[in-house]
């Protein structure tokens, strides 16, 4: 017999000896019943091998078909991206030694560790080269000290707010922060970009019927906004001639906290939509390398994943869009007041 690529696969031969097993089967029983058509007895022993032998595909069906395509259908989405947690909590496990091999990969995979991972990439994309922060801080601080005394006071201003950007933004990468403290950063970016832009750019933040004051102690992870908002600028607005609308709107149900950032920029094609949010649906760490070039300041995708690493697959980022009407970029977290990060 000449060897198949795949029958180095133990699933395959286990299921050629099945179907080889069941063929037997049923000649054995097709030929006893032809025994007892000639004989004309033996009808309640033939009874009996078909309903055995329907019981045994039955059981065969359940206990073993369906449970062994759940797990292929789980690795599947485990090695391309789609799902962590699901391997985990397989119902039915392949044997004892896969079973374990699985609580080690749990281990190996910690989620802590993908955070921090996360947390290092943030890091080192803001930090761009490796800048020493206090140098920063203090030539900012210098430039806008000089432009004062010269009486450049929109100078001084926009200095001010990329020094209080960059503080932010190179400082610990905690996990969580309030949502004041994420929109004031996303205000002191804002500023930067409308010296760029002058009064081509606009952003207005509004709330659901929720208190404001009580949305502002949420808690969501730092640097979650500011990459959108950039992003809808660089990939939307300043594609687009006229007046750019930038929109953040908060909203809350009983669990959770919609955060949508919206644009009137050139929006996107059904099939690019559609590709983003296929990569926005995997929980992916093909990004984090030192050597990956990102356009746009920190990419949307290791926002996503840090959101999902944070709190589960069922948050994370959702885009809309509609090509030359804009995009919107719907993001969900769960609810959380406490300082635990």
């Amino acid at each position: 017999m000449m060897k198949t690529k795949n029958s180095r696969y133990l699933s395959y031969r286990i299921a050629w000896i099945s179907i080889l097993m069941f063929t037997i089967m049923m000649v054995l029983l097709l030929t006893l019943t032809m025994f007892a058509v000639q004989e004309g007895k033996h009808w309640f022993i033939v009874a009996c091998g078909y309903v055995s032998l329907i019981a045994i595909a039955y059981a065969y069906y359940k206990w073993i078909v369906v449970p062994y395509k759940q797990s292929s259908k789980v690795l599947h989405l485990f090695v391309t991206g789609y799902t962590i947690r699901d391997l985990i909590d397989q119902p039915v496990s392949l044997s004892p030694e896969i079973d374990e091999i699985t609580k080690k990969v749990q281990e190996l995979m910690d989620t802590g560790e993908l955070v921090n991972a996360t947390k290092k990439q943030a890091e080192y994309l803001a930090l761009q080269n490796q800048i020493n922060p206090h140098f920063l801080y203090n030539t900012l601080e210098g430039i806008r000290g000089e432009t004062l005394n010269a009486g450049l006071e929109n100078v001084a201003k926009m200095t001010e707010a990329l020094a209080t950007f960059f503080r932010y933004t190179i400082s610990n990468v905690e996990n969580l922060v309030t949502l004041e403290d994420e929109l004031m950063n996303v205000n002191n970016y804002y500023i930067i970009q409308k010296y760029r832009f002058n009064d081509r750019i606009h952003l207005t933040v509004e709330y659901d019927s929720t208190n404001e004051m009580e949305a502002m102690l949420y808690k969501i992870p730092k640097l979650t906004l500011q990459p959108i908002i950039e992003n809808s600028i660089y990939h939307g607005i300043e594609r687009n001639i006229g007046i750019g609308k930038l929109r953040i709107k908060i909203q809350t149900t009983t669990k959770r906290l919609i955060i949508t950032v919206s644009d009137n920029g050139v929006g996107m094609t059904e099939e690019r939509l559609q590709e983003i949010n296929d990569r926005l649906r995997r929980t992916s760490l093909d990004y984090i390398n030192p050597d990956t070039k990102t356009q746009g300041g920190i990419a949307i995708v290791n926002v996503n994943n840090r959101i999902k690493l944070l709190f589960g697959e069922e948050y994370g980022i959702n885009v809309y869009s509609a090509l030359n009407v804009g995009t919107d970029v719907e993001i969900t977290f769960p609810l959380i007041k406490n300082s635990q990060g």
